[in-house]
């Protein structure tokens, strides 16, 4: 079994991207017919049923979505390939001192790790690389790397799926923060079995809303962990919205050290428990594979994790 050319690579691509052969075909500037036809040809020389047709549209069949993935890092591959030699060429105008990276990374991270932490980085990494772009999804939902097409999801926490390629870009523990406005009027808890007595802002993960914390002494971190009971007005499934809540002196927030670094370094926010911290929340950047990395998806995470590391 064997492609014949990157052209049906690009088809299947297309119809999983469309919804339909009609917006492939036009995308590829050929027939529907034409494409209809190279799709079968496809199928018939796989020994696979690739797609699942219907009068109006059609869906990928889980072969399909397979081939789909390396198909679509395939071409990425060689689009970056192409794009090396011509730059690499001895008449190219454009040629500059070391690699030029092009194309396109599609990164997907929670909203406030984002707006606190990633946004600086990523316009680093974009004035460096002026031919790559960024097309970031922003939201504290799980993404799936392979159905939602991500380049990288940038994701906290141990990684439950062992099938997931993904490295570590920064070791952290969850911190209890407040703002000291919130600390003046209410009082500064001196001890996590304090908490039932103050407004907790809590986080709803997936459709479970928090209920208790997790402490452990910060010099004790294989020992004993306190869990406590929490309670409060207001809760949310966006970090960002937590964030902002605790800076304006609404509650306690119970969230990752990188998040509040800069508010902590601020002094908007203050470490409430100094002596406790969370579960660990190591910072990881998921991929669907190792096999198919585009240069510059590599470049982008050695920059994060050169940079977080700082």
């Amino acid at each position: 079994m064997e492609i014949e050319n990157t052209a049906e690579l690009r088809l299947l691509v297309e119809c999983a991207r469309g919804g339909s052969l009609t917006a492939a075909s036009k995308v590829m500037n050929v027939t529907p017919a034409a494409a209809s036809a190279m799709l079968k040809k496809l199928e018939a020389r796989l020994g696979v049923r690739l797609v699942e047709r219907s009068t109006r549209a059609l869906r990928l069949t889980a072969a399909g979505e397979r081939l789909r993935d390396y198909a679509q890092r395939a071409l990425e591959l060689l689009e970056e390939g192409v794009s090396q030699l011509s730059e690499s060429a001895p008449d190219s105008a454009s040629r500059t001192a070391g690699q030029v990276l092009r194309g396109r990374v599609r990164l997907s991270a929670s909203s406030d790790l984002t707006r606190r932490v990633m946004l600086p980085l990523l316009d680093e990494f974009l004035d460096r690389h002026p031919g790559v772009d960024i097309h970031l999804n922003v939201g504290d939902g799980l993404q799936d790397v392979v159905r939602d097409e991500v380049d990288i999801a940038l994701r906290y926490g141990e990684l439950a799926d062992s099938r997931l390629v993904a490295r570590r870009l920064y070791e952290g523990r969850r911190l209890l923060v407040a703002s000291p406005d919130y600390l003046r009027r209410r009082g500064h808890p001196a001890h996590p079995e304090e908490l039932p007595g103050h407004e907790c802002i809590r986080f709803k993960i997936g459709e479970r809303l928090e209920r208790q914390w997790r402490f452990w002494r910060r010099g004790q971190l294989q020992g004993p962990a306190l869990d406590v009971a929490v309670q409060g007005q207001r809760s949310a499934d966006d970090g960002g919205i937590a964030h902002l809540w605790a800076l304006e002196g609404r509650g306690l927030t119970y969230k990752s050290e990188l998040d509040v670094r800069q508010s902590l370094l601020s002094g908007a926010l203050v470490d409430v428990l100094p002596d406790w911290v969370g579960r660990p929340m190591p910072l990881h950047a998921v991929m669907p594979s190792q096999r198919f990395m585009p240069q510059r998806i590599k470049a982008l995470i050695d920059h994060l994790a050169e940079r977080l590391s700082g």
